[in-house]
């Protein structure tokens, strides 16, 4: 069965980025204007098919919004690579079960050159056409990994030098922590935020300070605070990669 990418931006960064997984590209019969030519210019590009279908078509296969454009994709494609990423900035996702949280930070993610997205295995959102939707493409650009143990993976990035550092409220602001050289970030769900042993291996937690009445942030609002202190850090160090060109 093919992996089905729906979405505007989805559908169009899978073309940029990795034409040779597609089978196919879907649009709506009904769709014009400039998206649906630029879809159908790469895909003349890549000798690729389009086939026009009906909008109830296309809402049967996506279940969700779709905006007139699906992608077949071979089963069997592999794993991204991002421009411009920073191999020594790594994420980790733990229990975050909402599709669009999920897919927010992995955006995220990628528009903060993140060399390596974890994702905690159990408890977390699989990585569906709706969390592809949500990250606009991103998930085209990341290389994402499912893992089995967060305490386990922490640890064993520890011997490889990196420091790592989980989000909590009671935690130190984020500008107050050195995120160069070698980082591990983790964030938590949005019930109860990391898990207690995934915490208590982390190096140090990060608090976003809230000075309004609302206590607490968006997941996906605190993992972007924290990823792009991280980045500010890094480009005053001179460390941080260069940005590539994903066009």
């Amino acid at each position: 069965m093919p992996v089905l990418v729906y979405g505007y931006h989805p559908v169009r960064e899978a073309l940029r980025h990795r034409p040779h997984d597609i089978l196919r590209v879907l649009v709506g019969k009904g769709r014009r204007g400039e998206r649906r030519r630029g879809i159908e210019e790469l895909c003349r590009r890549h000798g690729l098919q389009v086939r026009l279908v009906r909008e109830e078509e296309l809402s049967r296969l996506s279940r969700g919004v779709h905006n007139g454009f699906i992608a077949e994709l071979n089963e069997s494609s592999g794993a991204p690579t991002a421009a411009g990423q920073d191999l020594d900035l790594v994420v980790l996702i733990e229990d975050v079960q909402d599709p669009r949280n999920l897919g927010a930070i992995l955006r995220i993610c990628e528009g903060a050159g993140v060399g390596k997205v974890l994702v905690r295995d159990r408890g977390t959102a699989p990585i569906s056409p709706a969390v592809v939707k949500t990250a606009a493409g991103a998930t085209e650009w990341l290389d994402i990994e499912r893992v089995v143990n967060s305490a386990a993976t922490i640890e064993s990035l520890k011997k490889e030098g990196f420091w790592v550092y989980g989000t909590d409220p009671g935690g130190l602001p984020p500008w107050k922590i050195d995120l160069s050289g070698k980082v591990l970030l983790c964030f938590g769900g949005e019930a109860k935020g990391l898990r207690a042993r995934t915490r208590k291996v982390c190096d140090e937690l990060i608090g976003i300070p809230m000075r309004g009445a609302v206590q607490s942030l968006n997941v996906s609002a605190a993992a972007a605070a924290v990823l792009f202190e991280a980045v500010r850090q890094r480009a005053e160090d001179g460390t941080l990669p260069p940005a590539g060109d994903s066009g």
